[in-house]
This record gives C-alpha cells, structure tokens and sequence, in this order.
C-alpha cells in the first residue's frame, strides 16, 4: 500500500453510528470492560443493598470531576440495555501525577507532560449487539485538530503528529477529536486510566490470566514471567500491558497484540461468575472505580459520569457472544526509516464502513501486526449458540501472529482486508518471545 494511495484516499465522512448512547473506557484500561463493570457495579450495589445515600454520593463524585470533550448525550430515559449504538474512546496515560516513585522511578525527573500511549475506540453496535475495539498504534502519524487544553490555552492544527501527542495538546477532548476526524466516527463518551488506576482496577477485580508461549523477560518493565499461563494483578498487570521490548518484533504493533490477549482474558473473566454475579467482588471494584475518579487516576468524559447511563450500556455488552467482541489495529505501514508507521486509510475504510452499516466483521488477517502472540485454542463461550458452520481452528504451523482459520461467517459478514490485524474474544492467544 503505497503513501500516495493513501493520500488520495476518499476522506471519511462522518458516520451516522451510534448516536443514542455513548461510551468511554470502564475498560481497563486500557481495557474496556473493568469500567463498564465498575459502573454496572456501582449501580447495582447502590440501589440494591448500600441505599440512596451510596448511589447520590456515586452520582455526585462523578458529576464533579466529568471533563467535557463535546455535546453531551441525552439522559437515559430509564434502566435497561440502552438503545442503539455507543461510541466511546478509551485512553491510558503516561502521567506520572499520583504515580508510586518506587514502580516508576523515572517520574522524580517528570516533566509534567501527559500522552496517551494507548488509544482504544470502543464501538458496541445496535441489534443485534457486537462489540468491536480499535488500537491506534501510538506512533501513528495523523492530523491533530486544534485544540483547547482545560488551562484555556490553544494549540494550532497540525497536519502530521504522533497520535499519542493529542492528549498533551487538550486532554481527553482532544484525543477524541484527532480519532473523530482520523475515523469519521462520531464518538460520545470517553475514559482515561492512569498507571496507577490500572493497577487499583486490576487488583479489584482480581487479576486476569494469560498465556505465554515462551518466558519472557523485559528490564524496561522488570517483568520475568514464566512460560505457561499466569494471573498478573497488580503492578504486574500493568507492566504486561506497557511491554514492548522482548516480545515479538519488539515494536509497539506486538504491544497492542499483548493488550489484545489481555482484554479477551478480561472480557471472558468478566462474563464469569468471578466478577458479575459475585457481590462482594462487585462492591469492591465499585468502590475501586470511585476512588481512582476522586484519586484523579481515572477521568471520565460529563457524558459518561450518570450512573444509570453507565448502568444501560454495560447492560448492552452483557451477553454479546465472545465471537462478536472483536479487538483490531488500525491498519498501518512503517514510514521511512521505521521508527513511525503510517495509516492505510483505504483498509481502514472497510472496518469504518462495515460498523456505520452495522454488519459482521470477520478477521482474515493475522492475530498480531508485530508477532507478539500466536493462536493456540479456542474458549468455551457460555453466550454462543451452536454453530452449523463449524468453528474456528489454530494454525497448524504455530507460527508466531498466526490467526485461526475463519469460520463461515453469518450472512452479510465482512471480511476484513489482511492489513487489519487482531482477535477475537473466543481466541486464546499467547504472548510470544522476542525472536
């Protein structure tokens, strides 16, 4: 795929999708569902066992430290799966505010800057409900409106920046404005998750496994991890989703792929028993969630900050089966020289299209765009219904970032050009060493 392709690449209008509700991050996050969960959380102990008090002090905390990034979505009208499509954006920061100097000791010589080194567009489609989320890479070089920071000062609009730069040119609005205008997707709620709300979120809901093909060891991150599978609570946790050196290609694209592992895992542990019908994990990870808004460790957009619209979209994702919650990068091709990749505009277009016409997407591609996981199996999923078609298989080979063989996919389904990489929740994948 050629830069002048691209360039020439019809500009995307901005899609008609999801204009009845709106999303941000409950998702670890760097991960989508820990704060949908929280919040459903919330919601549930609020109403059910802790009384008014607890459900007015929730809904308080989180109107008082909402940031705008637009015009708000209307108040749900009442409880129950919310309708139509939501769009929400989830980032996770590097900001060192708040963080431990003993887990990040480069932060005793910050310079006060914030990025958003990991960008999630979470899109859950209206009936019948899918779940799809996007990676942005953070060396992806993409226009970047203007912007006005919550100091009042204003950035011009530039025409090629990292996308990770959009958070410290406008905070969270700006974030979402860059993906607006990269995507055409009309976004409507929006998260942010620091280092340390990671960890508090991760150990709340107690630890999520994963699988690794090979040991790993990273001294960037201090993680050395045995091969076989493990559950990382914690700092672990965190540093798992931050690794990049000694796995794969040892390129940001193998990191987005670990992530990937990382979110499938935590959406099939969600789905369980272990979180969602476990009360007092539930009013664990529903104080957790509270405490990093007041800790300033987890940010929400004013859109996302009522509990019952929290409520009325985690209830929308619920029984989505793991085959429909689908996790991909944005298609993208190394500038020259390597150090920044480039966005194929025209294979992101599909993906764009297919989820503004609400149709099935399948991916063709393999399962990571920096060798950073392979396929070895397939989850029991409680939500599936029998398939006539068959079910997907591993790759034979075992080879590093392969994908499994597809299923027939229902009518109407998409595929996905081979540029877009990525997994399904249904696959397990294993982080694999760095080569």
């Amino acid at each position: 795929m050629s830069a002048r392709h691209d360039a020439k690449a019809t500009k995307f209008r901005r899609q008609p999708v999801a204009r009845h509700g709106a999303l941000t991050s409950p998702h670890p996050l760097r991960q989508v569902f820990t704060i949908l969960a929280a919040v459903l959380a919330v919601a549930l102990v609020s109403t059910v066992a802790i009384g008014g008090f607890y459900v007015w002090d929730a809904a308080r905390s989180l109107d008082e430290n909402g940031v705008a990034i637009g015009d708000d979505a209307a108040l749900p009208p009442h409880i129950g799966e919310i309708e139509g499509g939501v769009n929400m954006l989830v980032v996770g920061t590097d900001s060192c505010e708040g963080q431990d100097l003993t887990l990040f000791p480069r932060c005793a010589d910050d310079d006060g800057g914030e990025r958003n080194d990991v960008t999630m567009l979470v899109h859950i489609s209206d009936a019948p409900r899918r779940v799809t989320v996007v990676s942005f890479p953070r060396d992806m070089i993409v226009p970047i409106p203007s912007c006005t920071s919550p100091d009042g000062t204003t950035s011009p609009a530039m025409s090629a920046q990292m996308i990770n730069t959009s958070y410290s040119y406008g905070g969270l609005g700006c974030s979402v404005a860059t993906v607006e205008e990269l995507t055409g997707i009309d976004i409507q709620f929006a998260a942010a998750i620091r280092w340390t709300g990671v960890i508090n979120m991760s150990d709340a809901i107690g630890g999520v496994d994963v699988c690794l093909s090979d040991d790993i060891k990273d001294r960037h991150t201090g993680l050395d991890l045995k091969k076989g599978n493990q559950t990382l609570v914690g700092a672990e946790a965190l540093q798992f989703l931050r690794i990049r050196h000694g796995i794969g290609d040892g390129s940001d694209l193998g990191r987005i792929s670990n992530q990937q592992q990382f979110m499938s895992s935590l959406v099939r542990k969600l789905q369980s028993g272990e979180v969602l019908s476990n009360y007092p994990a539930l009013l664990n990870l529903a104080n957790t969630a509270l405490r990093q808004v007041n800790e300033k460790q987890l940010v929400l957009s004013e859109s996302l900050t009522n509990p019952q619209r929290m409520v009325q979209i985690a209830m929308a994702v619920a029984d989505v089966p793991y085959k429909d919650i689908v996790f991909v990068q944005y298609p993208t091709y190394y500038a020259p020289g390597g150090a920044r990749v480039l966005p194929v505009t025209s294979a992101a277009d599909v993906l764009f299209t297919a989820l503004a016409e609400n149709k099935p997407i399948r991916v063709t591609g393999a399962a990571s765009g920096g060798n950073g996981v392979e396929v070895v199996g397939e989850a029991d999923d409680p939500n599936a219904t029998p398939d006539p078609t068959g079910s997907a298989t591993p790759d034979p080979s075992g080879s590093p970032g392969a994908t499994a063989t597809p299923p027939a996919g229902e009518e109407g389904t998409v595929d996905l050009p081979g540029e877009i990489t990525g997994q399904s929740a249904n696959e397990v994948t294993c982080t694999v060493a760095q080569r």
